[in-house]
């Protein structure tokens, strides 16, 4: 089966003429992107670097972070991205963990202890580092040969066109980011590369003309709704990484009447991107995350949990074979923590997060029913529910709210209880300009909880 680096070497080959990277810099061929990834190789191999050994490769979006990235693939190594702006304290607890002698932005340590036999690295290309906010990271394993064969999967699903222009609105850390990037690469297109990874800077790039596909978080497109200079924009907005709201993808579709809508979900562990809603189904799915794609099969257990089976499944987390072996079920379906319905039309809809659930006095409440709830009153703009530590009642209901115009928090509750049980409630409101968000830009319930925390003393 085609690996990782064989399907980047042979598209870069192919299309060696046609413009890879744009932004930052003047723009960079397929094939200069090439030659330059096959000296960072040829260098790694020089100094040392072992066939699946692990390397960091720093990045915050920079055409040089392809160079790198694509370099260790090529050396047959493992890249293990992680973002420039990580504490010092936080890097050197991954890199412990790692044991790895390589990183891209210090010479190597030969000596260091981090060529130790481990198995799960066989035929691995790249560790992605979960969010840490239900504990410490785990390090997904992703092997070289499920990444080309689930690019190629994903292709298929989206009917994704041959040298199309994406502009890259998310982080080179984030799964998402990283299947975007690649496959663009892969299928002969253009990477378009904004000056800041900000509203501002993404509306800009797109007022510019030229994008065929936008991959984006649902918290960065809300926020590019009340900006004008980019309405003409018709290409294809793909939302994923956290849940794409109706109410927010009606508010895209009206802005962007000329552009196709759709949604994908997916998770690391199952190598990204199992369920699709295309463009031309927005309309009847909206609000769900639509159907599986092709070889994903799927199931919803007794407690509600969504569950997934796919064949480019991640090899395991790294180092944590009791995690791996607890994050599947005995028919090796990945257990996703996603509490999950589907809907008459056979949509699949998520309800929630089994580890989200708010326990309010024993009443369990799921953050995303009272947003959808809050979503619906014409003055809120965007809203995040999250729960907080409560002497009363063990847990209280709290939410982050952007109000369209001036709102009464107080009023709002009392709308929202006409709407909802009593108990799902928010407690506290607390209006903000924008909605707290983690690394990868996504709207995080951590953050969300630690800002009252910091608003309330």
């Amino acid at each position: 089966m085609t690996d990782l680096a064989d399907a980047l070497r042979t598209s870069l080959e192919r299309y060696s003429e046609r413009p890879a990277l744009e932004g930052h810099q003047p723009p960079r061929t397929h094939g200069a992107l090439l030659q330059a990834s096959q000296a960072r190789a040829a260098d790694l191999r020089a100094k040392g670097l072992n066939t699946f050994e692990p390397v960091v490769v720093p990045v915050d979006n920079r055409p040089a972070d392809l160079i790198d990235l694509i370099g260790v693939w090529l050396a047959h190594g493992v890249a293990v991205p992680v973002h420039r702006a990580t504490p010092p304290a936080a890097r050197a607890a991954l890199e412990r963990r790692l044991g790895n002698r390589f990183a891209l932005d210090r010479p190597a340590e030969l000596q260091a202890a981090g060529s130790q036999d481990r198995p799960e690295l066989e035929g691995a290309s790249t560790i992605v580092f979960t969010s840490g906010s239900t504990g410490d990271p785990k390090g997904v394993v992703l092997r070289a040969d499920r990444q080309a064969a689930k690019l190629e999967m994903i292709r298929r699903q989206t009917g994704w066109q041959d040298g199309a222009r994406t502009l890259l609105a998310l982080q080179l850390t984030f799964s998402f980011g990283q299947w975007v990037t690649l496959l663009t690469l892969i299928s002969g297109g253009t990477l378009v590369l904004p000056a800041r990874l900000s509203v501002d800077a993404v509306a800009d790039t797109l007022a510019d003309g030229g994008i065929d596909r936008l991959p984006a978080v649902p918290t960065l497109l809300r926020g590019l709704l009340p900006q004008t200079k980019a309405q003409s924009f018709s290409g294809t907005v793909m939302a994923g990484g956290e849940v794409l709201p109706a109410e927010l993808g009606h508010r895209l579709r009206a802005h962007w009447p000329q552009a196709g809508l759709g949604d994908i979900y997916g998770l690391s562990e199952t190598g990204t991107s199992d369920f699709f809603v295309s463009p031309d189904a927005y309309g009847a799915a909206a609000g769900s995350i639509g159907t599986p794609g092709a070889g994903i099969e799927t199931r919803i257990a007794e407690d509600g949990e969504l569950r997934i089976r796919s064949p480019w499944r991640m090899i395991g987390y790294l180092d944590a074979p009791e995690a791996t072996a607890a994050a599947f079920d005995s028919d090796g379906y990945f257990r996703t923590g996603d509490l999950a319905r589907v809907d008459s039309q056979g949509h699949t809809q998520l309800i929630g997060r089994a580890k989200e659930l708010i326990n309010r006095g024993g009443m369990k409440v799921a953050p995303l029913e009272v947003e959808a709830a809050l979503a619906e009153h014409p003055d809120v703009t965007a809203c995040l529910v999250t729960g907080i530590p409560d002497r009363s009642t063990g847990e209280a209901v709290v939410a982050c709210v952007v109000p369209a115009r001036e709102l009464d928090t107080e009023r709002l509750r009392s709308w929202l209880g006409e709407r909802i049980e009593r108990y799902k409630v928010p407690s506290r409101i607390l209006l903000v300009d924008i909605l707290p968000t983690g690394r990868t830009g996504k709207a995080d319930r951590g953050a969300a909880a630690a800002l009252f925390k910091q608003v309330e003393g």
